[in-house]
């Protein structure tokens, strides 16, 4: 395994590019960072590849030098409202010669969800297996069918794609700012890897990513990814809205919403007013924090309407022990987790990745455990854990691979010298010869016995 991990998140609003390491107790060290204005990107999609790889060099250069690391490979992220996801159920018949399910089965049951047939235009990013049956006999979720005895294995499966164009446009702006990718991720499944742990998946839990341009979904339950879905709907929308509401440029309709935005008006002060700079000679214009919070809580609300609605469809609304998770640059609103909350009726935390870095030994200028890099961090996580994998099954190959031991050979006997030889042979002969004089002697006896008497020899 390569000494360092790269993710790049391409996302609508910023282009980040995070190099990272395996630290110590399961985190990982941050030791290169990058970021740049997003150029050619809208909503999760890539629309000019030339525009979008000159913003995706910027990151990585500036993360390279950073980390004093030559990048050539990154994992990205891919998101859009392109993302599609469906079920499917696969099944395969053991070989007779497999006593026990083996990982080939396994492995071949997956691969075969590759070849299903899609829409056109349409090709396949993530097969999630759903649960495992043998025999007819549904496997609980802890159980790998590996080792298990049977003659048929099924599963159900959860397929993501996405539009094969939208795909190849991604995969062109990164071959065109010098770079191969060595996996596609969903973005909120990178994210899941970043805010969540092992507790919270299998509890049950719905990670929502606000981004700039979509808000993704992804819904875990008994520790396996159950539902996906991208909504069309995030920040930008409300930057928008405050922009065309408020009659002012776009960067200053950012500012406000980051600064001074609240999901609650009721939360707000009637009397609180932002005063924003006029253009050339015109006067400064001034805006109620409650107009501001009006406006947000009208869109807000239709992103957790449209996110609640997910949540029903998926089926798993009354199994989310864990809650809903937000994270993303849209979490960081002031009381959206409260309004979360109340549109949902799901208890509602924000999502970080703080929990899975090495703070101190990060080397990066920046407050990495904002949620907007949750996706950056997820994807350096994600490339770590594919690679120790790839890395303990070349293992195990490789022990399975080499010839067994062979049983060292018996020493051959040492020749014995000649004299030594002579003096058996001698001791053999002389025990023989004596063993034939006791034989004559006895026989001698007996024919006397027989023959002869006190008196004589008998008639």
């Amino acid at each position: 395994m390569n000494k360092y991990i790269v993710g790049l998140d391409i996302g609508t609003t910023k282009i980040a590019c995070f190099i990272g390491e395996r630290a110590e107790k399961g985190k990982i060290r941050i030791v290169g960072f990058g970021k740049t204005e997003s150029v050619g990107v809208e909503r999760g999609i890539v629309k000019n590849i030339r525009s979008t790889a000159d913003s995706i060099r910027r990151a990585v250069a500036d993360a390279a030098d950073m980390a004093k690391y030559d990048v050539d490979e990154v994992y990205v992220g891919i998101a859009g409202q392109h993302i599609k996801s469906r079920s499917n159920q696969g099944s395969v018949m053991i070989p007779q010669e497999h006593r026990l399910i083996e990982k080939s089965d396994v492995d071949r049951l997956i691969e075969d969800q590759y070849r299903i047939m899609l829409e056109p235009g349409e090709e396949i990013i993530h097969v999630f297996p759903q649960n495992y049956i043998v025999d007819n006999d549904m496997l609980d979720p802890d159980i790998d069918p590996v080792g298990v005895a049977g003659k048929c294995l099924v599963s159900n499966f959860h397929i993501v794609t996405g539009n094969t164009a939208n795909v190849r446009n991604i995969r062109d702006a990164v071959a065109e700012a010098g770079l191969r990718i060595k996996g596609v991720v969903l973005e909120p499944i990178a994210s899941a890897y970043s805010v969540l742990d092992d507790g919270d998946k299998a509890a049950g839990v719905a990670l929502v990513d606000i981004g700039g341009g979509t808000t993704d979904i992804a819904i875990f339950q008994e520790g396996i990814i159950r539902h996906t879905s991208v909504l069309p709907l995030a920040g930008n929308v409300i930057t928008n809205d405050i922009r065309d509401n408020c009659k002012i440029l776009k960067h200053q309709a950012e500012s406000l919403k980051t600064k001074f935005g609240s999901c609650l008006p009721s939360n707000v002060s009637q009397d609180d007013i932002i005063a924003i700079p006029g253009i050339r000679n015109q006067e400064p214009r001034e805006i109620y924090v409650k107009t501001l919070a009006t406006i947000i809580n009208a869109r807000m609300r239709m992103i957790l309407e449209q996110v609640q609605y997910e949540i029903q469809s998926s089926g798993f609304e009354r199994q989310l022990i864990a809650g809903v998770v937000l994270t993303g640059g849209g979490s960081k609103l002031k009381h959206i987790k409260e309004y979360s909350e109340l549109i949902t009726g799901i208890d509602t935390r924000i999502g970080t990745p703080d929990e899975h870095l090495d703070r101190d030994r990060s080397t990066t200028y920046e407050d990495l455990s904002h949620p907007m890099y949750a996706t950056g961090v997820g994807l350096v996580i994600y490339g770590l854990l594919e690679e120790e994998s790839k890395e303990r099954e070349a293992a195990a190959q490789a022990v399975a691979a080499a010839p067994e031991p062979q049983a060292a050979p018996e020493p051959e006997p040492e020749e014995e010298p000649v004299d030594k030889k002579k003096s058996k042979a001698d001791k053999s002969k002389r025990k023989s010869l004596s063993a034939d004089a006791r034989n004559f002697s006895k026989s001698i006896t007996e024919w006397l016995t027989r023959n002869f008497t006190e008196d004589g020899l008998n008639e």
